[in-house]
């Protein structure tokens, strides 16, 4: 794991909190925050003055402010080093959001063994590793920590084509219920169900900008989800606001989806 220190000087996790939302001064990692999702929640929790080490397998653009780590995440010795460096560069560790994951379309009657178990392994082992070590030094601290696990709605309804990952984010899910119940009341345990987030990647899954369009006008809101908006949805289950919620998970999927038995009724 290869961490780099150019992002600005690290302040101690009991720094004031003058931001309104209790974040100033904390100590966050968020895993996979050098790109689309994750680099806006970690351009949020800069933003309310908390000090953020993102990392990501390979090198790339880094959110202004935040340090990097490299760090693949399905290594349990990288993650062990990237608690560790996070710990290393702010003297505590109070907020981890684990929102590295994915998976690429594969019909489930055809792909590999392999491919299968490398999807869960991203969307499901991977962040258990990672609670697992945050939990470890939360546990330690006077005021314990938070853990925000990135989920989807690939977990809560069929997920064709990527079923696998739709498994594996459904897993989440139940995995951070019974964390929250095991590791209180030090650490608080939710997650954020993401539905279609429109991103620089965008049109990888929906096509070009018509597309991306017609898919947007399905949902009851009108459009996709931002960055922004499951990134507050993050700075709400790592603030105080949250103290009483834990093993939650919060829908954020402007409505859902309009159920296709109306259109054909029509």
């Amino acid at each position: 794991m290869r961490e780099d220190l150019a992002g600005g000087d690290a302040r101690a996790g009991g720094h004031a909190r003058a931001d309104g939302q209790g974040l100033a001064g904390r100590a966050v990692l968020v895993t996979g925050g050098t790109r689309g999702i994750g680099a806006g929640i970690a351009r949020a929790f800069l933003a309310a003055g908390a000090d953020v080490l993102v990392c990501a397998r390979r090198p790339g653009p880094v959110p202004d402010g935040a340090r990097f780590a490299e760090a693949d995440v399905r290594d349990p010795a990288q993650v062990d080093a990237l608690i560790d460096a996070a710990v290393g560069a702010f003297g505590r560790l109070d907020v981890v959001v684990n929102n590295a994951g994915g998976a690429p379309p594969a019909d489930a009657a055809t792909a590999s063994p392999r491919f299968h178990a490398k999807v869960i392994e991203l969307n499901l082992i991977a962040p258990l590793h990672v609670a697992q070590r945050a939990n470890a030094v939360m546990q330690q601290q006077p005021d314990g920590g938070a853990i925000v696990m990135i989920g989807s709605v690939s977990g809560v309804r069929p997920s064709p084509g990527t079923a696998a990952y739709g498994a594996a984010k459904a897993g989440l899910h139940q995995l951070a219920v019974s964390l929250a119940v095991e590791w209180a009341p030090k650490v608080r345990v939710n997650t954020v169900v993401a539905g279609m987030v429109e991103t620089e990647q965008s049109a990888l899954h929906y096509g070009d900008a018509d597309g991306i369009a017609a898919v947007a006008r399905t949902v009851p809101l009108g459009r996709m989800a931002t960055p922004e908006d499951i990134a507050a949805a993050c700075l709400y289950f790592a603030s105080p606001a949250s103290a009483y919620v834990s093993g939650a998970a919060l829908l954020v999927h402007g409505g859902g989806e309009r159920p296709a038995f109306l259109d054909a009724a029509h």
